[in-house]
């Protein structure tokens, strides 16, 4: 089966960034390349397309930055030895049904490499992609049903000679949708995508579901000679647990945030190797890690008679909420009475942690944000299900390179009168994509939906404008918090 990953956020070129004077203690730079941080998770099966579409990889729900490996990736399926005598399952019937299901599985994976791909099917399917799932939010009408169907008919009334004819009629196919997300990625472009490395031990995960209404960690990709896969990992392992912590039911962005260490420490974790076992416990050595994007301070202001945590996120990956934790904790153990939380310059990364974040400042069952897209599987309503880490008021900084996951913090904790804002109106980043594997490993990053705030507000091309365009005095933004908790309760 062909499955779609879900692009929720991309990162808008990153400017270069002065950094305040309190890290957090901070690893050693990553051993592999950096790369712009985007975010993906698995969506829910759409049945029309579904027997179409192929996984490439979950983009972190997780999550952490992303590094581009200088190595392979091990693609292939690897063959399953049963090492243990007394770890082997005792069934002799369910072996032999375990046997039958992986050589169904290669037999599968065999049989579709070797099935030949035209130049048409693979226009079609990028034409149905759309058809299914794209969400116009331009403000032109060049979208419709009706339009989109007679494209087809005139993109396939005559046969296509060559894969780059093909490829090139995607991509004008694509441009006239009139949106700049969605677009083409050649083969080469794709297959970088399933080189991340989101863990800092060389894997790639997956949320599977577990055939009981939940969901399992599977190794979806290996770093070839990387730590897991040379103490002894393997492609298609099920994740059980990380440092004794049970994985059932937690997404790859928990399990990675787990993972995640400083350079040359070990993570322990427990492995089920392919369908049947056996269960093995292995240490690993992280070799790559995410920086800590947190830097704070504590600033004493009225002639030193208030203290303010200073609270610097540069980006949101893997580490931010965990860390942001950390600084808040420090920072009211130093007698912290208010807090600036500055998003200034911070273009986004992972959507999940920023509304893990957000949920941090929140009251429980509080709206962090909604999704809405044309399909009702791409709609829903987020809410912060616990107490607020603190209620001390916040200020939180943003200027017009405040984006994406940044503007989601922001709005929520506006529009929950959690929080003013303070310095120039956002960019109005808030469109979610999807990223679709074509037959020939190219693919197609469609808009499929969009954010929008607690108070309704569309980000997306609007941007937010703050409360104050120069910073207040505390007074005011108690008056101002006082006079939206009156409103909102009125």
């Amino acid at each position: 089966l062909i499955l779609k990953i879900s692009l929720l956020e991309e990162k808008i070129p990153t400017p270069k960034m002065r950094l305040l004077h309190c890290p957090l203690p901070s690893p050693s730079p990553p051993l592999l390349t950096s790369f712009s941080p985007i975010k993906a998770s698995i969506l829910p099966k759409k049945s029309s397309f579904i027997s179409h579409h192929k996984p490439l990889q979950q983009l972190l729900s997780t999550g952490v930055s992303f590094v581009l490996s200088l190595g392979l990736l091990v693609s292939a399926p690897v063959s399953i030895a049963l090492e243990s005598p007394s770890l082997q399952p005792s069934n002799s019937s369910l072996e032999v049904i375990c046997r039958d299901n992986e050589a169904k599985e290669v037999y599968e994976k065999d049989t579709e490499v070797s099935k030949v791909v035209s130049n048409e099917s693979i226009v079609e399917e990028a034409w149905q992609i759309v058809n299914d799932s794209f969400l116009n939010t331009s403000d032109r009408r060049s979208w419709s049903p009706e339009s989109w169907l007679q494209k087809k008919d005139d993109i396939l009334s005559s046969s296509i000679q060559t894969r780059s004819k093909a490829h090139d009629i995607i991509k004008r196919m694509l441009a006239s949708l009139g949106d700049p997300y969605t677009r083409f990625l050649s083969p080469e472009q794709f297959s970088k995508m399933a080189r991340y490395d989101m863990t800092g031990i060389g894997v790639n995960l997956r949320d599977v579901p577990d055939g009981n209404g939940g969901s399992k960690l599977k190794v979806l990709g290996l770093l070839l000679d990387g730590p897991a896969h040379n103490a002894g990992v393997r492609q298609g392992d099920e994740l059980i647990s990380v440092n004794g912590v049970d994985m059932l039911g937690k997404s790859s962005f928990e399990a990675s945030s787990l993972l995640l260490g400083p350079n040359g420490t070990s993570v322990n974790i427990m492995v089920k190797h392919g369908n049947c076992g056996p269960v093995q416990s292995i240490d690993v050595e992280r070799q790559s890690i995410a920086k800590t994007p947190v830097f704070y301070r504590l600033e004493q202001i009225e002639n030193g008679s208030t203290s303010v945590g200073y609270v610097r996120l540069k980006e949101f990956n893997a580490l931010a909420r965990k860390d942001l934790v950390t600084a808040i904790k420090r920072l009211e153990g130093m007698g912290a009475s208010s807090f600036v939380l500055d998003l200034r310059d911070n273009l986004g990364g992972l959507v999940q942690a920023g509304i893990e974040i957000a949920k941090l400042f929140l009251n429980e069952g509080d709206a962090v944000i909604n999704t809405v897209g044309r399909d009702p599987q791409y709609t829903r309503n987020i809410v912060a299900e616990a107490p607020p880490l603190i209620t001390a008021p916040v200020i939180v900084l943003v200027n017009k390179s405040t984006a994406s996951a940044s503007e989601i913090v922001a709005t929520a904790l506006h529009d929950n009168c959690r929080a003013v804002l303070v310095g120039d109106k956002t960019y109005g980043k808030g469109l979610i994509q999807s990223v679709f594997e074509l037959p020939d490993g190219s693919g197609v990053v469609v808009t499929i939906g969009k954010y929008v705030t607690p108070n309704h507000m569309d980000i997306n091309g609007n941007g937010v404008e703050p409360d104050f365009r120069n910073f207040p005095a505390w007074n005011e933004v108690n008056n101002r918090l006082s006079k939206c908790h009156k409103q909102q309760d009125g």
